[in-house]
């Protein structure tokens, strides 16, 4: 790999270029973190691009590993799988803590460096439900907390738990309490 000017901190416009480019002819030359997720791969990886701000470069995946990023999930950067309880706990905690954004299997997915279809597998039989039953429990979870202990009304419970769609909230909210948020409410306090 020839040298070149270095732009970002340590990314190379010819780094740069082969994470764009998928391209395996780099792999083992270099591997790169995205700070953002924590997470570490090859030049190859065919996960979302990242933000180039957000990239940084590594020798090896010993450095990678050594600055508490995780290998991906998808390229396997150490040539060994992540253990899929570990996996699944990350997905569980990002969700945990990110339940009010947009999320999909797809989202989910793509952050966590594998495929959806993996993802629902592995999740399921880790945690016995669904990435999205997860995340619907989590939401309605935090909406009875917020119906119990906030005015805010039941507009503005819903879109802070990540849904946008009021009859969607009330039925989901019923479906998995058995009552109607405005009905939770007034039984709790």
């Amino acid at each position: 790999m020839k040298e070149e000017a270095m732009t970002d901190g340590n990314l190379s416009m010819e780094q740069w270029q082969a994470i764009m480019d998928n391209d395996t002819s780099y792999d083992k030359k270099f591997y790169y973190g995205v700070q953002t997720r924590g997470i570490f791969c090859r030049p190859s990886c065919k996960s979302r691009p990242p933000k180039k701000e957000n990239v940084k470069i590594f020798e090896n995946p010993q450095q990678a590993l050594d600055e508490d990023y995780r290998p991906c999930k998808r390229c396997k950067p150490t040539d060994k799988q992540l253990p899929a309880e570990e996996w699944v706990d990350q997905v569980a905690t990002y969700i945990d803590t990110n339940f009010a954004e947009h999320l999909t299997l797809q989202i989910l997915a793509d952050l966590f460096h594998g495929s959806p279809f993996h993802l629902q597998r592995t999740f399921k039989q880790i945690k016995s439900i669904s990435p999205t039953e997860y995340i619907q429990e989590i939401r309605i979870s935090k909406a009875m907390e917020y119906l119990t202990a906030s005015g805010f009304s039941v507009m503005d419970i819903a879109l802070a738990v990540g849904i946008s769609n009021m009859a969607y909230f009330g039925t989901l909210f019923k479906q998995k309490t058995g009552y109607t948020p405005t009905a939770y409410r007034q039984l709790n306090n």
